[in-house]
């Protein structure tokens, strides 16, 4: 039987790259974005405003069954203390924890025995100077992403995060983070959205029944 995955985010980045992988692996993916997406067969686009919450729920809700639930969608706005602004914070959390929040919790209860949800977090959730309102919004997953992770155990569904560094992707050019240039990781590459894709792809698939409530950070050596 072919597995539905609902992806978030693919119209552009990691939310793109993921979905690709997922059709490329044989499963049916459903895109949820504001800009089309259009990513073949197997594919189907709904659109959805995720800075909406309360508007996901009807949205989701003619949807088949899903066997994966992977939050992408996501985006930063940067500022050091003393020019931080609450409405960016607002905006952040909602797209990153609140619509997170609604989604599961309107798919998790057809979602099959053995499910998988990915949350998209960043490897700045433990801090980084300019970050840090963008920080705490992607710590925020953390807690949520542990928790699922013991309220689903019994039903097998896994929860995990992923934690990227600095990826090639449009955000890297968004003048809402001019704030904090990008700084080359050790490695000597940004991070290929593929690379974060396929790490994706073993969490949903067969292999990944045995992880649950753990963060994986993806960073090029950034870390270090």
């Amino acid at each position: 039987m072919t597995r539905h995955a609902v992806v978030t985010g693919t119209s552009s980045g990691i939310g793109k790259a993921i979905a690709q992988r997922l059709l490329a692996d044989g499963w049916r993916v459903t895109g949820l974005s504001r800009s089309e997406s259009s990513l073949g067969e197997g594919f189907q686009w709904v659109q959805a405003d995720l800075s909406e919450p309360e508007s996901l729920e009807p949205v989701v809700s003619s949807l088949e069954p899903a066997d994966a639930l992977v939050h992408a969608a996501g985006f930063q706005r940067t500022a050091h203390l003393g020019s931080l602004d609450p409405s960016a914070l607002a905006g952040m959390f909602t797209v990153h924890v609140a619509a997170a929040s609604v989604l599961a919790n309107a798919l998790v209860p057809s979602m099959p025995d053995g499910g998988r949800i990915v949350l998209l977090g960043s490897r700045t959730s433990t801090g980084m100077p300019g970050k840090s309102h963008y920080a705490a919004t992607k710590a925020a997953l953390m807690g949520l992403g542990r928790t699922w992770a013991q309220e689903l155990a019994p039903r097998g569904i896994t929860v995990n995060v992923l934690s990227p560094g600095p990826t090639d992707t449009p955000m890297l050019n968004d003048p809402g983070r001019a704030a904090t240039p990008v700084k080359m990781p050790a490695l000597g590459a940004l991070v290929d959205p593929e690379d974060v894709a396929a790490l994706a792809a073993f969490l949903l698939g067969p292999h990944g029944k045995s992880i649950t409530g753990q963060n994986y950070v993806i960073c090029g050596g950034a870390s270090l």
